[in-house]
């Protein structure tokens, strides 16, 4: 048998009576039960009180661990992004300390090139026909040759075979002059051949290097008097270089007469070239 239209609306209306009886009697068990609560908070007795007491705990209590996932996350949220700060702080202070640190790197180059520089102005007044010169380029690896070259050239009357000091020390000599630079033989190249004398025993040689920081003295005399500690000057012979211009020490080993230099090459910066020649005294 087919249920007809009829029977299924009075199905429905049924379910929405039965839900509205349920309803009804919801709404009105709470009313009665705030109507309790409120008789109750009237009345003064100890059980009610303990009672009373024992309900608001569990409701403040509930309420603290109702609220604490909240303020856990909260907390969470704030250490975040104060460690995201903390780092950021951390990076900028980090680069600002490396820039100071660079800072401080510079002035003090700056600094000991002044005091470089200064120096050379103060020997170039002493002597009028010095030219202050920076070294750009240090051709000191090869163990024969070694050079290396200034920023000076022809356009400060620069020419060949001009005397270079490190102070006021003989280092070389310059070589390939351009209008901008200018190339030093040093001392110590295997081409280098100047005439020295020995002190005190006045004794004449040729300084000839060896590509190393030890030239030694050759064409010495026979029964030459030398010994170590002498000190060793240009000669001025052949009127190639100033007479008596600092070049280093005697060193005698395995019977070479070897030259400590007063000035090492590998740490030379500035020089200074003596524009004076000497057959133009």
């Amino acid at each position: 048998m087919e249920t007809s239209r009829d029977d299924f609306s009075i199905a429905i209306r049924s379910a929405f009576f039965a839900k509205g009886t349920k309803q009804k009697f919801s709404l009105l068990a709470l009313i009665s039960l705030s109507a309790l609560l409120i008789f109750l908070e009237t009345l003064e007795s100890k059980p009610i009180d303990f009672f009373r007491s024992f309900v608001k705990d569990v409701i403040y209590r509930g309420s603290v661990v109702i609220h604490s996932p909240s303020k856990g996350f909260s907390f969470l949220i704030t250490t975040i992004d104060e460690h995201k700060n903390l780092y950021k702080n951390y990076n900028e202070l980090r680069k600002e300390n490396d820039e100071l640190r660079n800072n401080i790197s510079k002035s003090d180059f700056l600094k000991l090139e002044n005091n470089q520089l200064r120096k050379l102005i103060e020997e170039s007044d002493d002597i009028s026909n010095l030219i202050s010169a920076r070294v750009m380029l240090d051709n000191q690896n090869s163990p024969y040759l070694n050079s290396f070259i200034i920023n000076v050239g022809g356009n400060k009357k620069i020419k060949n075979g001009l005397a270079v000091l490190d102070g006021n020390n003989f280092v070389g000599r310059t070589v390939d002059v351009n209008f901008f630079s200018s190339r030093v033989l040093l001392i110590s190249d295997l081409n280098s051949k100047i005439p020295v004398i020995v002190e005190p025993s006045a004794h004449h040689a040729i300084l000839s290097g060896h590509g190393k920081n030890r030239p030694t003295l050759e064409y010495l005399p026979e029964n030459y008097n030398i010994q170590d500690g002498d000190k060793v000057y240009t000669s001025g012979k052949e009127g190639i270089f100033f007479p008596g211009i600092p070049v280093g020490e005697v060193k005698i080993e395995d019977d070479e007469v070897q030259v400590l230099l007063f000035s090492d090459l590998s740490q030379i910066t500035f020089v200074n070239i003596d524009l004076k020649e000497p057959n133009n005294n």
